[in-house]
């Protein structure tokens, strides 16, 4: 193997190495394809960030033979003892079940793995400032995951990740305000117009009155309209209106139940939109 040693040629003294094996490992029983010496990489979402050891389930040994009945009940006992090793304090409990709920919302809002990494940080911090002492763990791990919603600009509502997790939505807030006033986080604006295509889905409206809504948009801003105001809320009122304008009507519950508002925020913004349509 090439290890890139640097080396006196008289008395042999190593100066400098890199001795990385790059080299494919050998495979018992398994696909070709997973034969890389560097191994799963580092998550977040992981409460042991993935960097502790597994004793496989596979009761085969090294040559793919099956393993005696006594060997295998010591490794059924040594599997458990690996995995109760593994959470030592009431913390490291609390972090392996928190990981898990995030994982689960995760899959339930169709996020990315950059926001569930992101929310495992968020909860880590919180857990460091122990901000989760008489607080719900679901509601710290819903605000989490919230608060990573809108550092990425992902369109996500509050009523959506309470409704996933099956906390209420008071709690939620409290939590997201707490972790927002005591981890300093600074929280990008939302982009209105970014939250059309999502109504529109939920609502199932046209292409053509999604692009009437984004210019009812874009002209609102112009004119300072959008200042202050909920972006779900503007641009379910901008696709109500685009609808009316375009004659495919849809009523105000139906676009007010696709933003996650009420119909009194609909109609309240659609006052200040019809002004300049």
């Amino acid at each position: 193997m090439d290890s890139k040693e640097i080396f006196c040629s008289k008395c042999g003294f190593v100066v400098d190495e890199k001795t990385d094996d790059r080299r494919p490992d050998r495979s018992f029983g398994e696909s070709d394809s997973n034969r890389s010496h560097a191994g799963d990489k580092s998550s977040l979402v992981r409460h042991d960030r993935g960097l502790s050891t597994v004793i496989h389930s596979v009761d085969r040994d090294s040559t793919g033979n099956p393993l005696s009945s006594t060997m295998k009940s010591s490794l059924v006992r040594l599997r458990r003892w690996d995995s109760i090793s593994r959470v030592k304090s009431n913390d490291e409990r609390n972090l392996r079940y928190a990981l898990g709920e995030i994982l689960k919302l995760k899959e339930k809002l169709s996020l990315s793995e950059a926001i569930s990494e992101k929310a495992a940080y968020l909860y880590r911090k919180a857990l460091e400032k122990k901000l989760i002492r008489g607080r719900s763990i679901s509601a710290l791990v819903a605000a989490s995951l919230y608060a990573a919603c809108r550092a990425s600009e992902t369109p996500r509502t509050i009523n959506e990740v309470a409704n996933a997790i099956g906390v209420r939505r008071k709690e939620v807030t409290a939590c997201y305000r707490l972790i927002f006033r005591e981890l300093d986080l600074k929280m990008p604006v939302v982009d209105t117009v970014s939250c059309i295509a999502k109504i529109a889905s939920n609502a199932d409206v046209s292409e053509k009155i999604k692009r009437d809504a984004i210019k009812i948009l874009k002209k609102a801003e112009r004119q300072h309209i959008l200042a202050g105001k909920h972006p779900m809320g503007m641009a379910a009122s901008a696709l109500y209106l685009a609808g009316i304008s375009a004659g495919e009507i849809k009523t105000q519950r139906d676009i007010a139940d696709a933003a996650g508002v009420t119909e009194v925020t609909v109609r309240q913004r659609c006052k200040s939109l019809r002004q300049i349509t």
